[in-house]
């Protein structure tokens, strides 16, 4: 979708003018036939569902990014790794460019990969493989990584041709306050699918009941051009500081800066954006604040006042033992 179409469709989302009634509501119940079209040809066999040879684990959403599904997955596999398994971590990677299965590694390239694959390779250091087709990926990297006796996909609950054993959904509060599917909203499925999951994961203070809540949580920053440079937000005291993020949700990532009583200014760009060197010199600052996202698409132009904020999940421990007596049954 180019920058036009989403700005148009943002604002109808935020008018509810004549476009949003006329034109993209019509085609959010075309979407939600389709979509139900397409889940039950593959309930009933007509098109069918491919299982790999060690258990799956779906992590994804039902809405557009910015629910904070990428943590989970680096979780996940960091609680797997403790637990003795050797996880490999497939996804289909940004843009549809990889049609054919490719290994990802910390120093890929995130234009290629996908920004967050890269970022999964650098955090996990396990197998990481990107491809359109999640089945043949998914074989792929096992042809290549034998080891590997459990496969964590990123995103992908809505890719039905893969069978899995375990399906997590990733969820955020803002995203929830919508009952609107695409384009008319930002949901992929109807909020009911979430009753047919094996586990709600929410992204802050749960809205669901029965959903296992996660924070997440940052205080210490790296330099990205000398990674082994830390720091914190009182060395930033008395500087011109800026932050800016091509996410889903921008806003999330500035209002956990400003907790950590960072005094900053928010540059916002769509999610995905593939930054240049161009587009931070631009940016007049003393310190320029990032996420780890952003951070593996600006490592090749990294100055020396480009510092970086990591986060880990902090998710509800109960949510582990049902992945693990679930995956233990295959």
């Amino acid at each position: 979708m180019d920058n036009l179409a989403q700005e148009l469709i943002l604002d109808a989302w935020h008018k509810k003018n004549a476009f949003y009634y006329l034109v993209l509501i019509p085609l959010s119940y075309l979407f939600e036939f389709l979509t139900w079209l397409r889940r039950w040809v593959y309930q009933i066999g007509l098109l069918k569902s491919y299982a790999l040879s060690v258990p799956v684990v779906v992590v994804g959403n039902i809405n557009l990014g910015g629910s904070g599904k990428t943590p989970v997955v680096i979780w996940l596999v960091e609680q797997l790794k403790q637990h003795g398994y050797k996880p490999g971590v497939i996804s289909r990677g940004y843009g549809g460019e990889n049609t054919l299965s490719r290994s990802v590694n910390a120093n890929s390239s995130a234009s290629a990969m996908g920004d967050e694959p890269v970022l999964i390779a650098k955090r996990c250091a396990c197998p990481v493989w990107v491809g359109t087709n999640r089945v043949r990926t998914g074989n792929e990297l096992l042809r290549a990584h034998p080891e590997c006796n459990v496969i964590v996909s990123d995103d992908g609950l809505q890719h039905y041709r893969l069978k899995r054993d375990v399906e997590i959904a990733v969820v955020s509060n803002d995203a929830l306050g919508s009952a609107q599917l695409l384009p008319a909203g930002p949901l992929r499925e109807r909020l009911e699918r979430l009753n047919k999951v094996d586990a709600i994961v929410c992204n802050g203070q749960k809205t669901i009941a029965e959903a296992y809540e996660m924070q997440l949580v940052g205080q210490q920053f790296y330099n990205l051009a000398d990674e082994n440079l830390k720091t914190t937000v009182a060395d930033f005291k008395r500087k011109s500081v800026k932050a800016i993020a091509g996410i889903g949700n921008p806003e999330r990532f500035f209002e956990h800066l400003r907790n950590l009583g960072l005094n900053f200014v928010g540059v916002s760009f769509e999610d995905h954006y593939e930054f240049t060197a161009q587009d931070l010199a631009k940016i007049d600052c003393d310190v320029l604040v990032m996420t780890e996202k952003d951070a593996v698409k600006c490592k090749p132009f990294a100055q020396p006042n480009y510092w970086v904020l990591p986060v880990e999940a902090n998710i509800d421990t109960t949510l582990l033992p049902v992945v693990l007596e679930k995956i233990a049954r295959k």
